[in-house]
């Protein structure tokens, strides 16, 4: 069991259980989430955001990708927000 613990914000919830995002969520809740619990900061598909987004992480997953915010003090993970990859650079965080 890693370090962090992952909590889905309201927005993310109503996307991931839509019919657009719906059937990513087992890939993400399996593959995904151990890689966050053990090390949210470093990887091959995780990219810390720039600009107003500084404190937001983006988790690549094929093509779509994944937002979240770690609040380090407290060990947890909150997925903010999963869209397309032509969509997620649009400023619609």
């Amino acid at each position: 069991m890693g370090k962090y613990k992952i909590a889905e914000t309201e927005n993310y919830s109503k996307k991931i259980n839509s019919g657009k995002y719906g059937h990513l969520y087992k890939k993400i809740f399996e593959d995904v989430y151990p890689i966050l619990k053990n090390n949210p900061f470093f990887g091959r598909n995780i990219k810390k955001l720039k600009g107003v987004y500084k404190e937001v992480y983006r988790f690549r997953t094929g093509s779509y990708r994944l937002f979240y915010k770690v609040i380090e003090k407290d060990s947890i993970i909150f997925i903010i927000d999963i869209e397309t990859r032509q969509e997620s650079y649009k400023g619609n965080l």
